[in-house]
């Protein structure tokens, strides 16, 4: 069974950075496609951005210049830089990893951004 472990969290003013990891129990390289979703109280939950396995890369209109996805297969581990932080962006962040079987899902991970 493979495990996503998120870590990274906390709290941060508004402006401020924080960098979300993703590590898992296993080669990254047997995903076609890792992202990261968030989801907000009272809210769905929401994608936040992807990356394929050919390094191509996709965002959320609301995260779009801020945030940047990447990933190190030397690692095993995913990662969302997250920059200009919003009150808005708050939500526990989730791991998520696609192979041809099967999906996997992280814990979670809590992001708060208030002053």
């Amino acid at each position: 069974q493979v495990q996503l472990v998120e870590s990274g969290g906390g709290l941060v003013q508004p402006g401020g950075s924080l960098r979300l990891s993703c590590e898992a129990t296993r080669s990254i390289s047997t995903f076609y496609i890792m992202g990261w979703y968030r989801q907000a109280p009272g809210k769905q939950r929401e994608l936040v951005a992807f990356i394929t396995s050919g390094d191509n890369t996709n965002y959320a209109d609301s995260v779009k210049g801020r945030f940047t996805i990447s990933r190190d297969t030397g690692k095993n581990t995913m990662h969302l830089q997250m920059n200009t932080l919003k009150p808005e962006d708050t939500a526990v962040y989730y791991c998520n990893a696609k192979s041809p079987s099967y999906t996997y899902w992280g814990q979670g991970t809590q992001v708060t951004v208030s002053s």
